[in-house]
């Protein structure tokens, strides 16, 4: 070989480098930047009504259109919080985000020979930073930063404020988000008016909102309202922190 060549070799692999760097110092920018903000958008979420959330911006090509009415929390009926925390994450009064104990109860199923865990473990902490800052979809990676988002959420915000956001941007039917826009369309009223029934109707439809109906209910949906309604009679204590 030349000196020519080897000059020709060195100075292609620091073109290589040269080219890798950069791109490698965008990969760690997006990165921080992916980690980062939900940080410092949930600082100002404690205080200020998100815009919109990142649910809504996945569903817009198929909804077409949103309708997002944000509200206070005094502006919902209790029995809707309640009807939710009763549906979704019964021990949300207790625990700061993540719920370690269904965690363990959904390993334990996982390991106990069967092809999968017959449910879940995701608290309202965790759905509530998934609709706002993630993606929708099964995978490790949004669940490796859902479960630390939950936790400092749940470490920053008051109850109040995580349930407030959580039933203000969760979605009850397509395009239709937050309660008051799920009251006006399923029930012809306002949120602060929903009885315990409604309530109790547009939490069994949170699993599927896509394809359940709190207003026109299957009987599917009105056999889970009722026991959701029957559970909420019992939880006590536990609903100490939405009442």
């Amino acid at each position: 070989m030349t000196k020519a060549d080897i000059r020709g070799t060195v100075t292609e692999r620091a073109g290589r480098r040269h080219l890798e760097h950069p791109l490698a110092s965008t990969f760690v920018t997006a990165l921080l930047m992916l980690l980062t903000l939900p940080i410092f958008l949930s600082l100002n979420y404690a205080v200020l009504p998100p815009p919109f959330s990142a649910l809504m911006i996945e569903r817009l090509p198929a909804a077409r259109s949103i309708d997002y009415q944000w509200v206070p929390l005094e502006a919902i009926s209790p029995e809707l919080a309640k009807a939710v925390v009763t549906a979704e994450d019964a021990r949300f009064c207790e625990h700061q985000g993540v719920d370690w104990r269904a965690v363990q109860d959904v390993v334990e199923e996982a390991f106990d020979g069967d092809e999968q865990p017959i449910r879940g473990a995701s608290t309202i902490a965790m759905q509530t930073v998934k609709n706002l800052f993630l993606w929708e979809g099964r995978s490790v990676i949004r669940k490796a930063l859902e479960i630390p988002l939950a936790l400092w959420i749940g470490t920053i915000w008051p109850k109040n404020r995580v349930i407030e956001i959580y039933l203000n941007i969760v979605e009850w039917a397509p395009g239709i988000y937050g309660a008051e826009a799920a009251a006006q369309k399923h029930f012809g009223k306002s949120a602060r008016a929903l009885s315990r029934r409604e309530a109790a109707l547009l939490a069994s439809v949170l699993p599927n909102p896509l394809k359940r109906r709190a207003g026109r209910p299957s009987q599917a949906v009105k056999r889970k309202a009722g026991v959701i309604e029957k559970r909420i009679g019992e939880m006590g204590a536990l609903l100490d922190c939405v009442r």
